[in-house]
């Protein structure tokens, strides 16, 4: 097992983009399940602090998700999004909006690689409409949630 699994999160300085890295000591088939199974991405996605349900989850090629997380002091938090493509176990295409600024529209592709030793890597690219809105995304607190969501879902995975 690697005890030193990094996310590594990156601004595009060419194009509004961020990239996401991430290994996890489970195989591509466990780590593409838990983001396309309900039941299991309620477990982890999100920072620790926030409690998430779901209001529509429908992961196909077609499908779309909308769902809310809550924190103690009972803000909501809401996001929806539309899923383009659904490649199992390797590859998923999707929007992403947070509610309150739903014109802020990404589009994200997700990767899963084999990795040898029943690993998997995990690449995500966020395509922003914007360089400021890309910003804005950085600038929310979103690698708390990405960092977090992802030691969360080891914790899923082991």
């Amino acid at each position: 097992m690697n005890t030193t699994l990094q996310t590594t999160i990156e601004a595009d300085p060419a194009v509004p983009a961020i990239r996401i890295t991430r290994e996890f000591d489970a195989p591509p088939s466990a780590v593409f399940r838990a983001h396309v199974d309900p039941e299991l991405v309620v477990q982890w996605l999100g920072p620790r602090r926030l409690t998430m349900t779901v209001q529509r989850w429908d992961a196909h090629t077609g499908g779309g998700y909308a769902y809310t997380h809550v924190g103690e002091d009972g803000v909501e938090h809401h996001f929806l999004g539309s899923f383009h493509e659904i490649r199992d176990n390797e590859r998923i295409v999707q929007t992403f909006a947070y509610v309150p600024f739903a014109d802020q529209v990404a589009l994200e592709t997700m990767t899963f690689t084999e990795l040898p030793g029943g690993r998997c890597r995990l690449e995500g690219f966020s395509l922003c409409g914007s360089f400021s809105g890309r910003d804005a995304m950085l600038a929310s607190g979103m690698d708390e949630g990405v960092i977090q969501g992802y030691e969360r879902l080891d914790e899923v995975l082991s």
